[in-house]
């Protein structure tokens, strides 16, 4: 007997799908996908992030029958505030009651892919504990707050409550509560982590943490400006399929094929439209709508074969920049040297791509065992499977010899790698390591060897300066020794600060 099922019903049965799969992976997704929404929504509003994050123990609910078979699981009940755009009282409900509705689903660069992170972190909570979770949020005035469950079978919001608090707000902000079972004991180094990979990679947030045990830790921010806000993109002919570029055709309303490719694409003007259609055989003033199978078919091979496409506009992108990445690791790692390269823009499976690298070297940083690599795509911290990422597999490739760095292991150094795309290309649905794309790999290469380049120059310049302090050591303590010698014979001493102002080491002087 067949049996269809809703989005929600199916991650519900696939939680492991979303990073849900026992209660320590499932309570850092659930901080994680919180904390990334309301970072969002400040984005958006053009403000410096105050993120407010509470995580305390509570005893009520209903608990999941498995709890026996997590010893050190415990319901607890999470709270992520943000100072964003805020939520008129309707959009509420669609926003966290429903799996798949999100605004990502454009081609534009953001944090989340799949519309589920937020959602699935609530609907978790809601099968583990059985408690509805809460959304308070307000535009500036009026404060609403909602109690709600998702219908897993319907994937629709259940309000069970919703009122209007007494309070005012000064401004926009959204708080986002849910109860759910997890194991925070477990789960505290791997959040504690990503609290700060995420202060450095958004040097212009504040981020307070409060945890069950009462403590509070803070990551505060040493930038007041933000990246600019990424721009939606037009589809580049080199990243879509016969499915997308049918869809586009049946809900263009060109009456042109012409006009179809040269609006509604980028990087394809007049001649590029004319010599695609000559390929394909295609009448340029046929409407698009009026496109046969074949005919779209035949359109979708000239793409294919038409080699010559300038790469996707990059201008839509928000990368960091080296000025805010140099100042998020200063800030969280303090290093001694710290250089960062932003490479041009490129094209990845169609999409526009752009790489920042940077190296940090001594200060903060000690020597570790493993390879001290920190990946963030589109701002996100990726903090798992971090040995098949394409950055990995390119830090061990390099020869860092030859830039005086004796092994990746041995140094007090660390490698940072962040793209910004339209569409990240994740190797898993878990989104954890990217993909060993030729291209990609290439310019995280050329940026970390400039990197390298850099401190190769700034080890050189440090090195020489503690043999010219080392050598005016030596000479101080050889004419001190002479000086003592001739004033025992001459009964006079002579004037051996003149000699020694004459060898100073440069640092030194006044």
């Amino acid at each position: 007997m067949l049996e269809e099922i809703g989005p929600a019903e199916f991650f519900y049965r696939n939680k492991s799908l979303a990073g849900f799969d026992n209660p320590a992976r499932a309570t850092f997704s659930i901080v994680r996908e919180l904390i990334e929404n309301g970072l969002d929504a400040c984005e958006e509003a053009r403000k410096p992030p105050e993120i407010v994050v509470s995580l305390k123990q509570d005893s009520g609910g209903e608990g999941s029958s498995k709890a026996s078979e997590e010893p050190s699981a415990g319901i607890y009940c999470l709270s992520v505030k943000d100072n964003g755009t805020g939520l008129r009282p309707k959009e509420i409900p669609k926003a966290f009651g429903q799996v798949l509705v999100s605004s990502k689903y454009k081609p534009i660069q953001s944090r989340g892919t799949f519309g589920l992170g937020g959602s699935m972190a609530l609907l978790y909570g809601q099968i583990t504990t059985n408690k509805p979770f809460e959304i308070t949020s307000s535009l500036g005035g009026l404060i609403c707050r909602f109690a709600m469950k998702i219908d897993i079978q319907n994937n629709r919001p259940i309000i069970v409550k919703r009122e209007v608090l007494d309070a005012m707000a000064d401004s926009p902000f959204t708080e986002v509560k849910v109860h759910f079972r997890g194991d925070y004991p477990r789960a505290r180094p791997r959040i504690m982590e990503y609290l700060r990979q995420t202060a450095m990679i958004t040097p212009y947030a504040n981020i307070t943490f409060d945890d069950t045990s009462g403590g509070s830790v803070s990551f505060l921010r040493n930038a007041s400006e933000l990246p600019p806000l990424p721009e939606e993109a037009l589809p580049h002919p080199e990243g879509i399929d016969l499915e997308l570029l049918q869809r586009m055709l049946r809900e263009s309303g060109r009456t042109k094929l012409i006009s179809f490719l040269e609006k509604e694409f980028q990087k394809i003007g007049r001649r590029t439209a004319l010599q695609l259609l000559s390929v394909a055989g295609l009448d340029p003033n046929q409407n698009p709508k009026a496109l046969t199978a074949r005919g779209i078919e035949a359109l979708f091979k000239a793409f294919r074969a038409h080699k010559a496409f300038l790469p996707p506009d990059a201008s839509v992108l928000s990368p960091l920049g080296e000025e805010l990445l140099v100042k998020g690791i200063e800030k969280e790692l303090e290093p001694e040297f710290v250089h960062a390269v932003q490479r041009p823009p490129i094209s990845v499976w169609g999409h526009a791509a752009l790489v920042e690298t940077a190296l940090a070297y001594g200060g903060g940083i000690k020597p570790s065992s493993r390879v001290q690599l920190y990946r963030f795509a589109n701002r996100i911290p990726l903090l798992y499977d971090s040995s098949s990422d394409v950055s990995y597999l390119v830090a061990k490739k390099i020869k860092w010899a030859i830039y005086g760095i004796r092994s990746l292991e041995d140094e007090p150094m660390a490698l940072f790698v962040h793209i910004a795309s339209t569409k990240i290309p994740f190797k898993t649905v878990g989104k954890e390591f990217i993909a060993n794309e030729a291209n990609l790999a290439k310019e995280i290469e050329l940026g970390f060897r400039e990197c390298a380049r850099r401190q190769k120059l700034y080890l050189s310049k440090k090195r020489h300066k503690e043999r010219v302090a080392n050598r005016y050591q030596t000479f101080r303590r050889y004419y001190e020794v002479m000086a003592g010698s001739i004033e025992d014979i001459l009964g006079e001493r002579p004037p051996i600060e003149r000699v020694l102002e004459k060898i100073e080491p440069p640092g030194d002087r006044r």
